[in-house]
């Protein structure tokens, strides 16, 4: 039997992927329905690239449609009301300050999901996520990474 791994969000996660496959199913779909209709009307559907890119759109957005209806079917939206505050867990914003490059840095730690390391998201997964879980402000905090140990303070959890 195959095991689900269960996806872990956000509450603000969460709403983000409902907002999604709402737009998917509501605008998208209609738009490409759109398209192919445009497409077909142009006559031979064998040698027609406008057609088999409407297709192709089509099927890219059913897959995703499906995929977040999977994520949201397999989701445990975490409590951050019931973790002790004192300590990084899931769903905190952390401030710290990275030893090796001297400099401060701030992460959210939420679920692989939702991480985004562009915007400050990273996974619980990840090194340096994985590394935080279960620390306090004032901690020095090893990460081991591709090119070895670094070392990080946390100096906030805000």
């Amino acid at each position: 039997m195959a095991e689900t791994k269960t996806i872990i969000l956000t509450s603000e996660g969460k709403l983000k992927l409902e907002e999604e496959l709402q737009h998917l199913k509501v605008v998208r779909r209609a738009e490409v329905a759109v398209k192919i209709k445009e497409a077909r009307a142009q006559g031979d559907l064998s040698e027609n690239a406008e057609y088999d890119a409407a297709k192709e759109e089509q099927a890219e957005i059913e897959s995703r449609i499906t995929q977040i209806q999977n994520m949201l079917k397999k989701a445990e939206i975490i409590n951050e009301d019931a973790f002790d505050k004192g300590v990084v867990n899931l769903g905190n914003k952390v401030k710290i300050y990275d030893n090796d490059f001297e400099e401060e840095d701030v992460y959210t730690i939420v679920g692989s999901a939702e991480a985004d390391p562009m915007k400050g998201k990273i996974s619980n997964e990840s090194p340096i996520g994985r590394a935080l879980l279960g620390h306090k402000p004032g901690d020095e905090v090893p990460v081991e990474t591709p090119d070895g140990i670094i070392t990080i303070k946390v100096l906030e959890i805000l």
